[in-house]
């Protein structure tokens, strides 16, 4: 019988690997440069390669995220706007925004809010199409003024003329601190938000500018009827230290540790998810995007998966630098962030 097996094995026809050769020469001579310490390993993750197929293209699953339904978990945050090369990155964000179904903040709308000079670099409902959501962007200084002189309805203008299906409001203390031409708040962000609050009929995000939230915000902010929450954790872009550095040298030596002041991502789910429990029915905001400091794919599906909220994760500076090319280049690099979480999802299950 073994003697007829081997027979047949012969007789089958053989189809030659045309790269085996070369790429047997690359294991060899890669072999010792391949090997990782065990110092480095990734332990957030338990890696079991025995419970799925390779997954197909598309694979990730469609979620419901601020009212409309996404076919990728990245959140594009807050960018910019007011110069041409903002408006060439905005524009491919949109572009990106619609071809994998991604949700996005724009930056400030400040410019907006009295003009429509700008109003083209901020234009890009056109290019994401209605399925996914955008929402426009003030800071809480700009919320604040606008209660005292009775002007929010330039903010329901302001959504009107960008189709934007919401408004985030970055609360950014330090940052206005430090910056020489900064705005001074004249009531603690929380009471401005809740007087907002009062008077949309509009969703609302509240985010951080790079140091993220403590404890006692986020306590007081999951109680507040929120979109959702996005972090903008220290890790990321810091606006605070940027306005140090447009600063002279003497103010950057005396206030460079005010810099270093914030809350990390991680750090920030595990505070939401024990507030979650702590406070159970009296959570309104069941929503986060969680960014600052998201490098990878990989730090992505983390969070989200150790949240106990609905939660997508957000990133600025790695798609802007895209974002500033061709928009090829910005395609290829979102599409390999997408395979990335893919086979995540297939092979890793967060410890």
């Amino acid at each position: 019988m073994s003697r007829q097996v081997n027979s047949n094995l012969k007789s089958m026809p053989f189809t030659d690997d045309p790269n085996a050769a070369s790429r047997k020469k690359d294991h060899i001579e890669l072999a010792f440069k391949s090997q990782v310490a065990k110092a480095i390993l990734d332990e957030r993750f338990s890696y079991e390669p025995l419970l799925s197929a390779h997954p197909c293209r598309n694979g990730l699953q469609e979620k419901s995220f601020l009212g409309k339904t996404i076919k990728t978990p990245l959140w594009v945050s807050s960018m910019t706007g007011g110069t041409q090369l903002a408006r060439t990155i905005n524009h491919n964000l949109g572009r990106a925004c619609q071809e994998f179904g991604m949700g996005m903040g724009l930056g400030s709308c400040r410019q907006l809010l009295r003009s429509d000079e700008y109003f083209e670099d901020f234009n890009i409902r056109p290019m994401m199409g209605e399925d996914v959501p955008l929402f426009a962007n003030l800071g809480i200084a700009q919320i604040e003024q606008l209660i005292n002189t009775n002007e929010l309805f330039l903010i329901d203008n302001l959504l009107d003329k960008l189709q934007a299906d919401g408004l985030i409001v970055h609360v950014n203390p330090l940052q206005e601190w430090l910056q020489p031409e900064g705005d001074r708040f004249e009531h603690p962000p929380i009471e401005t938000i809740m007087r907002l609050l009062d008077h949309a009929r509009y969703p609302i995000i509240v985010k951080e500018v790079g140091q993220g939230f403590g404890k006692e915000s986020l306590r007081l902010m999951l109680q507040l009827p929120l979109a959702a929450i996005d972090f903008a954790a220290s890790g990321g872009t810091n606006f605070a230290k940027l306005e140090l550095l447009r600063s002279d040298v003497s103010k950057m030596e005396i206030f460079q540790n005010l810099a270093l002041v914030g809350h990390s991502a991680e750090e920030m789910v595990n505070i939401t998810n024990d507030l979650v429990e702590e406070l159970g029915s009296k959570v309104r905001c069941n929503q986060l995007i969680i960014s600052g400091g998201i490098k990878s794919f990989l730090d992505g599906y983390y969070l989200m998966n150790k949240s106990n909220l609905s939660a997508v994760y957000g990133q600025a500076s790695s798609l802007l630098r895209h974002a500033r090319e061709d928009y090829e280049v910005l395609s290829a690099h979102i599409s390999n962030q997408v395979r990335g979480l893919e086979v995540a999802q297939a092979f890793l299950k967060v410890k």
